[in-house]
């Protein structure tokens, strides 16, 4: 007898509030730097699956200035990481925009996954893939052991 794999479940959190003000920064960012992917990260409390709120929004420089990928420039990430945790905070999201597809993790994206407790906030710039209110849309996701999970995503 052959058994099937247990389901993967869902990490959590089901769902996150994300101040307008950063929301609007991540839209903003993403714009700018079209065509190339933008990224970031937001700094918060503690991890959204343990009640963490989101604090404050930084934006980053992607060292790979392309269309197709991101990479956080490692000295701002240690910046940060060093400055969230002398402040007792964590990362809670990783943020980077899709110049062309949805706001879905790509393969690439969940193979480079590399903080599992942070959320990856995704905005496409495509327009196809718009919200139904005409804005850039603007999802969240838990990224673990090479699975997505959708975390809704209300923006306050």
């Amino acid at each position: 007898m052959v058994s099937e794999p247990a389901a993967v479940q869902h990490p959590g959190p089901a769902s996150v509030r994300l101040p307008r003000a950063m929301a609007e920064a991540i839209v903003a960012q993403a714009t700018a730097e079209y065509p190339n992917e933008a990224c970031g990260i937001v700094i918060g409390s503690g991890p959204a699956a343990e009640g963490g709120e989101a604090l404050r929004y930084v934006a980053c420089r992607n060292t790979s200035a392309s269309p197709y990928r991101y990479t956080i420039d490692s000295q701002e990430a240690l910046r940060l990481s060093i400055e969230a945790d002398d402040a007792g905070q964590e990362f809670w999201a990783i943020v980077h925009s899709h110049v062309r597809s949805p706001a879905v993790p790509s393969p690439t994206d969940v193979g480079l996954a590399f903080w599992p407790d942070a959320l990856y906030v995704l905005v496409s710039l495509a327009d196809e893939h718009a919200a139904p209110n005409g804005g850039r849309s603007l999802r969240a996701w838990r990224i673990r052991d090479g699975a997505s999970f959708e975390v809704a995503l209300e923006v306050t």
